[in-house]
């Protein structure tokens, strides 16, 4: 995700490196995408880190969406690298449109974090719901915020995956990540009482709450949200 003032192109250049140990969300989003009958759309598809295997498995194109020039033309050459076909568009996911709905929206590695604001994330879930087949799936992940890791994080500069600063601001529910070049990606927590709001306003229903990629039961000691919501109608999985 690549919202003006909540992220800098200079990321891009070594998106990589920070992307690098997110790899067990990539099955989880796979499977998803082989159990859709229709098209498979990824919100803040980035460098095509999941989008192209997505498209390997399923012999099927994949929709990508992004605001990021740099990182758009980094997924359009993985695609090619990897031979499969991605329909990668320009546009911020707040202004979400298909030609055709959706038997799958997705958005990876916390992107909805991106986004400051609940009318933000709201107008995005609207938007999902929107876009879905009865029965379509929106499915996402965010990490569970953590005020004392936060707050001991705050200011501490740090070597891995890639050198930069946590700068924490608790009014705004707000981290910053700041490189030391400067570019800064900005990311706002949200709670799971708030995700499931935004299903709920939205007029999805939550299918599933894991704590982690393999299904894990969500609990106290969960670090991770995973979701999966679907829109009502359609087939009963």
């Amino acid at each position: 995700m690549t919202e003006h003032g909540t992220w800098d192109e200079a990321y891009a250049e070594r998106y990589g490196e920070w992307s690098a140990h997110m790899t067990a969300d990539i099955p989880f989003y796979v499977g998803l995408a082989l159990e859709a009958n229709g098209p498979i759309v990824e919100l803040a598809v980035g460098n095509g880190r999941v989008a192209v295997p997505v498209a390997r498995a399923t012999g099927r194109r994949v929709i990508g969406i992004d605001r990021s020039p740099a990182m758009l033309a980094q997924a359009e050459r993985a695609a090619a690298d990897a031979g499969v076909e991605l329909d990668l568009r320009p546009a911020d996911i707040r202004d979400l449109a298909l030609d055709e709905p959706a038997a799958l929206i997705y958005c990876p590695f916390r992107s909805l974090l991106h986004l400051p604001t609940w009318a933000d994330r709201r107008l995005v879930f609207e938007r999902v719901a929107a876009a879905l087949t009865p029965g379509g799936r929106f499915a996402w992940n965010a990490f569970v915020f953590d005020h004392q890791y936060a707050a001991k994080a705050d200011g501490v500069r740090v070597d891995g995956p890639v050198p930069h600063t946590v700068r924490y601001t608790a009014p705004e529910n707000r981290l910053d990540i700041v490189m030391d070049n400067g570019a800064t990606s900005s990311l706002w927590w949200a709670t799971k009482n708030e995700w499931l709001g935004l299903i709920d306003v939205a007029g999805l229903e939550l299918e599933a709450l894991y704590g982690g990629f393999s299904g894990e039961p969500f609990g106290e000691e969960s670090r991770e949200y995973v979701f999966v919501a679907r829109r009502p109608g359609g087939p009963t999985r």
